[in-house]
């Protein structure tokens, strides 16, 4: 048995309603498409001369082509509508003028077709209504006036197929009601406004349709009227003053009698200026203790003021103003109150902050600590000392003074504050009680009392003659040896005759230890041979007596026996040699009162370096 036919739908549904198209397509059981085929309706051929057919009519189709066998059967129904006429619906049945009105375009699409978009309009006298057609069977109107009533209907269309079927007409009346409730509001509410602020009056009716006229008053004198189409209106009064001030009401009517409103009290308050702090002090510099007055006060503005007063932005305290004017604020002063003031008026409208005033609080000088910076442990005539004043307190400038024994020394202004020193080249008078003031203006403070004791010259001196007189005798011992060892000398044949131990200065010594025996006269008798090798070297020692600004410097010789031939011939030198020389050495003093003979002539004298020579030796011939 070959295989059946397939007969296929498009659209692929069996219901189709009236202006829809149905196509039929027979395919093999391979679902390939056969020209040729044979189509039936309930049973008779209807045609046979192609593979696919468009049909208008209802009934029960099947289809046959070569190879294959009959496909079942399909029945496809033909409907009359897709969706019947369309309803207009009112809400409100009525209208009423000033209120809101909606219009429903009602029918339905047949449940086979539920897909299908409709499109609905509106008219009104012939004119569409809103925007035109939409998707939306609802057209809501927000108000409607009394020229708005008229014939309305509406209409329903389809895209695919193009239907399109209209509403029965329908005759609508739009009712005016009047007024009533009247009510006034104003912006911003409260009635309280600031000067400069604009003032809105708001008159509104609860009920009322048609053109409203309403109208503004204060006092009685008309500020304004406007008609319109509105459940409200409004009036705008520009930039307030404190004259428009007063009792406010609106009236509204719509050809009937002029309904009122409630009378409404404005306030108009002034912002407060910028205030002016000013600082009443009982002095032109006001000083740590002074109790200052701070006065901040606004020229300008609604009661009550508010003030308040800051110190480098820093709350001090605030005073209130009751009635308008100016507040004080006391403050005793410290030391930490210098800086930048300022104050804050505010009455509940907005604050306004003062420009800075600058307060410089004076501080009084604290008593002065007074130290000396020495040198050395001891003081000494001589010595220059720093006295040094301070204060550890007090506003700048100070003026600091130094006294001795209560008589002043000297002055110094520390323009910055600290302290201040003072140099003093010490003399014997200079021992005693110190002390020294600071002053900043505000009164002068002493320093404790501080002592100083200076040693002199005279204890030098002292110490210097012990010392001189022991070393002279040291000296006499030395030199009798020497000279006797001299005189045994001289009596031994071949030998040179004792000369003691020569003493040289640096330069003496350089000399001779540089040229040798070119220095050495020529025609004395030559030395006996264990004397030969001998050469004289220099040897130098310091003798430092207890004061350590006199030294004592020895320059002496020993004999050296290497470095030197046996043809050397050597003679005894035929004048006077001393025989220890010790040279003086003393650094000067500014502060010595006596020194030197040859410093008598000024106490004073300003000498680096003194350099003397005391010579001693025997008076003895050389044979």
């Amino acid at each position: 048995v070959p295989p059946k036919a397939v007969l296929l739908l498009d659209p692929p549904w069996s219901t189709v309603f009236k202006g829809e198209k149905m196509i039929l397509t027979c395919v093999n059981h391979h679902l390939q498409s056969q020209e040729g085929a044979s189509w039936y309706r309930n049973g008779k051929l209807i045609d046979k001369t192609s593979g696919m057919i468009l049909i208008k009519t209802s009934g029960s189709y099947q289809c046959k082509t070569q190879g294959s066998s009959y496909s079942d059967p399909v029945h496809v129904e033909f409907s009359s509508e897709l969706f019947p006429h369309p309803g207009l619906k009112a809400s409100p049945s009525q209208p009423i003028e000033g209120g809101p009105w909606t219009l429903t375009c009602e029918t339905q699409l047949a449940f086979q077709r539920s897909h299908v978009q409709l499109q609905f309009c509106f008219f009104r006298d012939g004119r569409t209504l809103g925007s035109g057609c939409s998707s939306s069977p609802e057209l809501q109107i927000p108000t409607m006036w009394r020229e708005d009533s008229g014939f309305y209907w509406c209409k329903a269309e389809a895209a695919t197929p193009r239907i399109t079927k209209m509403s029965r007409v329908s005759r609508m009346l739009v009712q005016r009601i009047p007024v009533s409730d009247v009510n006034l509001e104003i912006q911003p509410p409260g009635g309280q406004l600031i000067e400069g602020e604009n003032l809105v009056l708001i008159c509104s009716v609860a009920a009322g349709t048609g053109n409203i006229t309403f109208s503004w008053h204060k006092e009685g004198i008309s500020l304004g009227r406007k008609t319109q189409h509105s459940l409200l209106a409004e009036l705008r009064v520009p930039a307030v003053q404190k004259r428009d001030t007063g009792r406010y009401y609106c009236a509204a009517d719509n050809n009937h009698v002029p309904i009122l409103s409630k009378r409404i009290t404005v306030t108009v308050r002034s912002l407060v200026s910028q205030p002016v702090l000013t600082l009443r002090a009982p002095r032109a510099q006001a000083v740590v203790g002074d109790v200052v007055e701070l006065h901040c006060e606004a020229l300008r503005g609604s009661p009550p003021i508010l003030y308040q007063f800051y110190h480098e932005d820093v709350t001090l305290g605030n005073s209130s103003a009751p009635s308008g004017g100016g507040a004080s604020f006391n403050l005793s002063l410290t030391a930490e109150h210098s800086g930048n003031y300022s104050c804050e008026a505010d009455n509940g409208l907005g604050a306004q902050r003062s420009h800075g005033v600058s307060l410089h609080v004076l501080v009084p000088v604290s008593h002065p600590v007074l130290t000396f910076r020495i040198p050395r442990v001891q003081a000494v005539v001589g010595d220059v000392v720093e006295l040094h004043c301070e204060a550890l307190r007090g506003s700048p400038p100070i003026l600091y003074q130094f006294y001795h024994e209560d008589v002043i020394l000297g002055n110094i202004l520390a323009p910055s504050g600290g302290g201040a020193s003072f140099n003093l080249s010490l003399t014997a008078e200079h021992s005693g009680n110190y002390s020294c003031d600071a002053n900043n203006g505000l009164g002068a403070q002493r320093s404790e009392v501080v002592a100083l004791s200076i040693t002199g010259n005279s204890r030098r001196r002292i110490v210097l003659m012990t010392t001189g007189v022991t070393g002279g005798l040291l000296l006499i011992l030395v030199f009798a040896a020497t000279w006797l060892y001299r005189i045994k000398s001289q009596k031994k044949p071949g030998r040179l005759p004792a000369t003691g131990t020569p003493s040289y200065s640096p330069s003496e010594y350089q000399e001779t230890s540089e040229f040798g025996p070119s220095s050495i006269d020529a025609q004395e008798p030559p030395y006996s041979e264990q004397l030969v090798h001998l050469e004289l070297q220099p040897v130098y020692s310091n003798v430092n007596p207890e004061e350590r600004n006199l030294i004592y410097s020895q320059i002496r010789s020993i004999p050296n026996t290497n470095g030197i031939s046996a043809n050397s011939q050597r003679t005894p030198r035929n004048r006077k040699e001393p025989v220890v020389i010790y040279s003086e050495l003393k650094k000067a003093h500014p502060e010595d009162s006596a020194g030197p003979a040859s410093r008598r002539g000024s106490d004073h004298e300003d000498i680096t370096e003194n350099y003397e020579n005391v010579s001693w030796a025997p008076a003895a011939s050389e044979h």
